[in-house]
């Protein structure tokens, strides 16, 4: 019971620390939600955890509000006064209170784990004491303190009884006891006659010499024979307790009781018998977003009817307002409650829930990674991948931008590190450049910017721990680099497009099955008014196509208007590009079947047609159409 009150989380640790004597003790601070005139609502904190400073935790919460780790908070202000506490906490119109709160606990002292450790000396060696131990070495000392206390008190009474018993012996000759006093001429003498006539003891005399006049009264007497009585029940009752341990236990308990009833109060710190955080997933809704990455690092996430379908060829709408300096490198819709994997151009991984995102609008820029991430300096995102759970039985496939692959299985990454964890072993000169999710018999499928690329078995890639460095892929020649990597189960069509807009998609088939490390055969015929290759997708026929610009224009694509050619051929102008801006990256989506009209199934709905399956994890699985 802590003396700020708040709240205990569980009996978990508690029922650990009386156990063992250690245990670690969850504490939250008690707080209730009200409602503002205008609809608002805000969070009250009125008893906090023990041992925090208030003052330090509104810094703390302001700080993560400025850093916008924490949505959802337009004021805080400190209501507190004599009669207790009372932190006030403004919210946003729309903002769920419960979903703030939980932050709060997670990112600041508002929730502290309580560390007890009942360490005590036991006959002078530190020792751990559970709740059993503590009390019976407690016990144990307090039967030694009444022990001695009722010895004490039994020799004092003793004492006293005897000077009395003398007191009461010399009244009854008193005349006789005044006569050998007055003619003794030394204290000495009178001492030694008055033993020697009545038996006294020394220190009977001693107190008889001393005893003035006026106990010699009749009343004196009685008062002397009634304090004897008493001193005789007193010693009765000592030497009886010194022979009944169980006597004296009874004491014990009674003195803890009016110990109790003088010191006890009401016990301040609820003991609630949730143990865990309310999820904060069942608050919020389970939808799709578009997740839009750029190369300098701004990061967000908007609904997927932002964008609207267009024919190929077409200009494309704005899709995101950039620094001068800036490109998209990444787009990917994923659920509010996956996870995003953020694979570090270091080779680190680091990992967030979509929800977790900051939310922008079409337009926006986005906020910096670096405010959710702490990304060293210099480390950039490489690539990102979404999933909702880290299968045993799949693995994630990493491609370098010097040709080399690794296969590590999923589950290696199911944990996450505040500052990261390791996800490949890279060479000083090379850089992360792909992550995949890859099953049993798929194909992986690398390209580099000269425009060739070569298809292998996942099989020909040993798996291996996460701190490693992986093995050879493709073989590059001087200046070439790899632009990207696919995985496929050997359906489907490679789509390719190069910087200046020319685009096809030829079926995997049609790429032979080589061994890794080789150099791999051209994908599409390179010109120099093409530039480079710059991108490629595996699809099918229920996939429509982003397909970005430097400059930050998008356009969307369905597949079956792009041109089905051979492997080697030209491609068809897919997007007209400024001579000044070139294409960057190109994000695939699964579309929605259009209904014709009058036709429907038995539910209402459209009837849908067979997906082709590519094998591939990464795939947007729902539709970004607009009315």
């Amino acid at each position: 019971d802590f003396p700020t009150g708040a709240i205990i989380m569980g009996s978990a640790g508690i029922k650990q620390s009386y156990e063992t004597g250690r245990g670690s003790i969850t504490v939250r601070a008690k707080a209730h939600v009200e409602s503002t005139k205008t609809g608002r609502s805000r969070l009250v904190f009125t008893e906090i955890p023990y041992m925090v400073n208030k003052g330090t935790l509104q810094e703390k919460i302001a700080q993560l509000v400025n850093d916008k780790r924490i949505e959802g908070i337009s004021d805080m202000r400190d209501e507190s006064n004599q009669k207790g506490i009372r932190l006030v906490i403004e919210l946003k119109k729309g903002v769920i209170p419960q979903v703030v709160l939980n932050n709060l606990y997670k990112y600041t002292s508002l929730q502290t784990t309580f560390g007890a450790n009942n360490l005590a000396l036991v006959n002078g060696v530190p020792k751990c004491l559970s709740l059993r131990e503590m009390l019976q070495h407690y016990i144990d000392h307090q039967v030694d303190v009444v022990t001695r206390r009722t010895r004490f008190d039994l020799k004092k009474a003793q004492a006293r009884a005897h000077i009395l018993e003398g007191y009461l012996m010399a009244l009854d000759h008193i005349d006789e006891v005044i006569s050998i006093i007055r003619s003794s001429q030394t204290d000495s003498e009178a001492s030694s006659r008055l033993i020697e006539r009545f038996g006294f003891t020394p220190e009977q005399t001693t107190a008889i010499l001393e005893m003035k006049l006026r106990r010699l009264t009749g009343l004196e007497r009685d008062k002397i024979q009634e304090e004897l009585d008493g001193l005789r029940r007193a010693i009765a009752y000592y030497e009886d307790l010194l022979a009944h341990e169980e006597k004296i236990l009874g004491v014990i308990k009674e003195e803890m009781r009016e110990i109790s009833k003088k010191f006890g109060d009401k016990r301040r710190t609820e003991i609630s018998q949730v143990e865990k955080d309310l999820d904060v997933e069942d608050l919020i809704a389970d939808e799709d977003m578009v997740v839009t990455i750029t190369h300098t690092g701004y990061v967000k996430r908007i609904p997927v009817a932002a964008y609207r379908a267009q024919k190929r060829g077409g200009k494309g709408v704005s899709g995101v307002n950039l620094k001068e300096d800036d490109v998209i490198d990444e787009m990917f819709i994923a659920s509010t409650h996956e996870y995003v994997l953020f694979f570090s151009s270091k080779g680190k991984v680091y990992r967030l829930k979509v929800h977790e995102l900051p939310v922008g609008t079409r337009q926006a820029r986005g906020t910096a990674i670096v405010n959710l991430l702490p990304f060293e300096e210099g480390e950039k995102i490489a690539s990102v991948i979404s999933c909702r759970e880290f299968p045993a039985d799949e693995y994630l496939m990493f491609a370098t931008k010097s040709g080399m692959v690794k296969k590590t299985v999923m589950s290696a990454y199911d944990r996450s590190r505040r500052d990261g964890l390791i996800a490949i072993n890279l060479r000083d000169d090379d850089a992360l450049l792909n992550v995949r999710r890859v099953r049993d018999g798929d194909k992986i499928i690398l390209a580099t910017t000269a425009g060739k690329a070569i298809m292998f078995s996942e099989e020909q890639v040993r798996a291996t721990g996460r701190d490693t460095s992986g093995v050879r892929g493709i073989g590059l020649k001087d200046g070439v680099s790899v632009l990207g990597m696919e995985v496929t189960n050997g359906n489907g069509d490679l789509f390719v497009i190069t910087e200046r807009g020319y685009g096809k998609r030829t079926p995997v088939a049609d790429y032979p099955e080589q061994n890794r490390g080789g150099q791999g055969v051209y994908t599409i015929q390179m010109t120099e008014r093409k530039g480079n290759l710059a991108a490629m997708k595996t699809v099918g026929p229920q996939h429509e196509l982003f397909i970005v610009t430097e400059g930050a224009t998008v356009i969307r694509v369905k597949t079956d208007e792009i041109s089905q050619t051979g492997r080697a051929t030209q491609g068809v102008k897919m997007m007209t590009v400024d001579d000044n801006d070139r294409i960057c990256a190109v994000a695939r989506m699964t579309a929605a079947k259009e209904r014709p009209e009058g036709e429907a199934t038995e539910n209402g709905s459209a009837p849908e047609e067979t997906p082709v399956d590519l094998g591939d994890g990464n795939d947007m699985p729902e539709d970004l159409l607009d009315e």
